[in-house]
């Protein structure tokens, strides 16, 4: 599922080519991306809209429209968004859901493999209802050592956990967790509350610097994650511990393990987290 990185990735793309440009028509190629709103209606409300502005809020991405409208995208497990600078004919049509035409003949493309990503239009209070079920934003200065131990503090669940937990933080998913805690030296599968103050702000600086590498190399394709641009990302290259189950560490003479953590595959070195 595309995390932080790969949504951020996908705004700072689609931002410049997408903002002041006016949303000409919808074609709507599979309902399920809009349910449960009717296809007809969807179209219907996005028709001759303004972008305003384009937007994230944890793995979401957010397109304010001139009508007051917010136009969300969730990209789920496969989704991708693409740029389309050419005539739709000439569109890839495979897995494609969803395309809008803006008004300088470009368009947005939403491809999704396995059906499940979402563009919903909400008004301001249901907008302002979703982010609010949201925890902070781990790049915010707001997001610091003392927010991060208070967040931890009080939690019996493996930390590992609590990062992928959406309400408390927003953003983290699976790659970024397993790669924050090697880098903190936090075995993933410990009870938050026992994450000291020191820890909590080692675990809080490698989140931030695990996140920074990945949007500074556009994400991480492992499965179907492209950029805005088609291009693929090329953080999983620098993987230090997730999916390398059996490899040797890369700080010590350990072997990366795997294991299960809230229905996660789990990825660490038992030697450097202990």
């Amino acid at each position: 599922m595309p995390e932080l990185p790969e949504v951020e990735t996908v705004k700072r793309q689609l931002a410049p080519a997408l903002t002041g440009r006016s949303i000409t028509r919808a074609r709507i190629l599979d309902p399920l991306i809009v349910a449960p709103a009717a296809a007809a209606g969807f179209k219907k409300k996005i028709r001759g809209r303004q972008i305003t502005e384009v937007g994230r809020r944890g793995k979401y991405l957010k397109v304010e429209l001139d009508s007051g409208l917010t136009l969300v995208l969730h990209l789920r497990m496969t989704g991708r968004l693409i740029h389309a600078d050419m005539p739709y004919n000439s569109v890839n049509k495979r897995h494609l859901r969803l395309y809008l035409w803006l008004d300088d003949g470009s368009g947005l493309a939403f491809y999704d493999q396995r059906r499940f990503g979402k563009a919903v239009l909400l008004e301001p209070t249901q907008a302002a209802a979703l982010w609010e079920r949201l925890g902070p934003e781990p790049l915010e200065r707001s997001f610091s050592a003392v927010r991060l131990h208070r967040i931890l503090n009080g939690r019996q669940r493996p930390v590992k956990s609590l990062l992928l937990d959406q309400s408390l933080i927003a953003g983290i998913g699976n790659i970024y967790a397993d790669e924050a805690l090697f880098r903190a030296g936090i075995n993933p599968a410990r009870p938050a509350n026992r994450i000291s103050a020191a820890e909590a702000q080692r675990l809080c600086r490698a989140i931030k610097q695990t996140l920074r590498s990945a949007i500074r190399l556009e994400g991480s394709s492992v499965d179907t994650y492209r950029t805005a641009r088609g291009a693929r990302g090329r953080f999983q290259k620098t993987f230090r511990v997730h999916r390398r189950e059996g490899e040797p560490c890369p700080t010590c003479d350990g072997t990366v393990k795997k294991i299960r953590i809230a229905g996660r595959s789990t990825y660490f070195c038992p030697s450097c987290q202990r």
